[in-house]
């Protein structure tokens, strides 16, 4: 399983913004004709319920434990309690045989993805000493294909894990599909942003915002550059100074950053986080093509200080009006794995790697080194001027990874794994990454820019591709990994 830490940002002053921690809820049961038949096994279980819902809690979940149910009265009275509680995903511990009557209900009545698990006490029985009794203790099996074949007729979706209690391969699946369950909550409850208007001319971006609601979930809410005018321009010297002090513990400052850039692009930066706060967003993309040097356009060629700290501490920003890659660097921030704002840029057909990275907002928890702070007397291909940021992925394993869009507007999930390895960059102010896909670089690149990714997408860290074909499963999201 890949390591569920988040990325740690540059710096103690980038803490991540506290999210709500994803909400399991949980029941266990059994057959209550059982009970007085075999007297010890309902404690049994129920010692088992209690490991559970303690390595549940363990994932870092708020764990709705609704107890142990013995027949479909109580399955009933369960699913009331967690569809109140509006759990992120319903997990049913299989203990023992049970009729799918009890478990029903709770799937059918929850609106959420229902996780079925089936963790025997130990690896195996002791055939010479086991009586029935014991043996009921190692039956959650059983049920599993009722419950299985009941669900599909009844058309409710479901996923299962089978193992034993401390089998930690089982575990890791399971931490798996709480994790997806997480991110799955975070679109559905999220606020995302966007500001200004689309750049001129690329299609690919352009974006029907009801398509994110109806994919995802979530929220849009369509803010004005003039929200960000007035909060910049209430914010005080004081301000100022601590965000350029912020911005000196976090960046390499090179020579060619100005004063005043510096300032105004702490000052916007200030306004950008009380316009986040404000609109309580989770995530924002946003451009404005501005002209002759006006404010807007100084706010919007602002904007990259500002939205590289609040993309490191865990609300993303994308330039280029890009909502679907602002979506995209959601996912993988929740993942754990940073997701910087990426478009192609160069073949290197010398070193068999892809040159990958963009202008503008990066995600600097997943700098290799220190990220530089670079001033820039022109942005190519958008008006304004001002600084930018300069770093390279971490090295090692990434993936690249983006949302796509079909022809009657489903969304799709597109990732391949690579390798970001060392080599010469370019020294221009824009994030840049050599990736190593295993294959000749423009092979790789003809099968992506086929696959309908759009082109602009998130990059980030580890191998994640098992991780997000689990995110999608809960979307209902179709997923291409690429290979080629």
């Amino acid at each position: 399983m890949t390591a569920t830490s988040e990325p740690v940002a540059t710096g103690p002053t980038l803490t991540r913004i506290p999210r709500r921690r994803v909400k399991v809820g949980l029941v266990a049961g059994g057959l209550g004709a059982y009970w007085p038949q075999f007297p010890d096994l309902l404690p049994q279980l129920q010692r088992s319920a209690a490991r559970v819902s303690e390595k549940m809690d363990a994932l870092g979940a708020d764990v709705v434990d609704v107890g142990f149910i013995s027949d479909a009265q109580e399955g009933a009275a369960a699913a009331e309690r967690l569809r109140a509680e509006g759990c992120d995903i319903i997990v049913g511990f299989l203990t023992t045989y049970m009729t799918a009557t009890m478990l029903l209900p709770i799937a059918q009545r929850s609106d959420a993805p229902v996780l079925l698990i089936n963790l025997q006490p130990t690896e195996a029985m002791d055939h010479a000493t086991f009586d029935t009794g014991q043996w009921l203790a190692y039956c959650g099996a059983c049920p599993l294909p009722e419950m299985a074949n009941t669900f599909t007729r009844c058309g409710v979706p479901f996923r299962s894990v089978s193992g034993y209690l401390e089998d930690e391969r089982a575990w890791a699946r399971i931490a798996s599909w709480v994790k997806a369950a997480g991110v799955r909550a975070a679109l559905r409850r999220g606020r995302h942003g966007l500001m200004g208007h689309l750049y001129p001319g690329m299609l690919d971006v352009s974006t029907d915002l009801t398509m994110v609601p109806a994919n995802f979930g979530g929220h849009m809410e369509v803010v004005e550059f003039d929200d960000l005018r007035v909060r910049v321009n209430a914010v005080t010297d004081e301000q100022v100074w601590a965000k350029v002090e912020q911005a000196r513990e976090v960046f390499a400052i090179t020579d060619s950053v100005l004063d005043e850039d510096f300032e105004w692009a702490a000052r916007v930066a200030v306004g950008l986080d009380r316009l986040v706060e404000d609109f309580e967003l989770d995530s924002l993309a946003y451009y404005h093509r501005g002209l002759e040097g006006e404010l807007h356009e100084r706010l919007g060629a602002g904007m990259i200080l500002g939205a590289s700290l609040l993309t490191a501490r865990g609300i993303p920003v994308a330039g280029e009006y890009e909502l679907r890659t602002s979506l995209a660097m959601l996912v993988m921030d929740r993942l754990g794995a940073g997701g910087s704002f990426t478009e192609l840029q160069a073949l290197n057909f010398l070193d068999d790697v892809v040159e990958m990275g963009h202008d503008g907002p990066a995600h600097l928890a997943i700098s290799d080194g220190k990220p530089l702070l670079r001033g820039l007397g022109v942005y190519h291909g958008k008006r304004g001027w001002g600084v930018s940021v300069e770093f390279d992925v971490k090295h090692g394993p990434v993936t690249a990874f983006g949302v796509g869009q079909t022809r009657d507007g489903r969304y799709t999930f597109v990732a391949s794994e690579g390798t970001v390895v060392a080599g010469p960059l370019l020294q221009i102010g824009n994030t840049t990454s050599r990736v190593d896909f295993g294959c000749d670089p423009g092979e790789w690149t003809d099968a992506w820019s086929a696959s309908g990714v759009g082109h602009h997408w998130a990059l980030g860290t580890g191998h994640r591709v098992a991780e997000l074909r689990t995110v999608a499963e809960l979307l209902d999201v179709e997923f291409h990994e690429l290979r080629v």
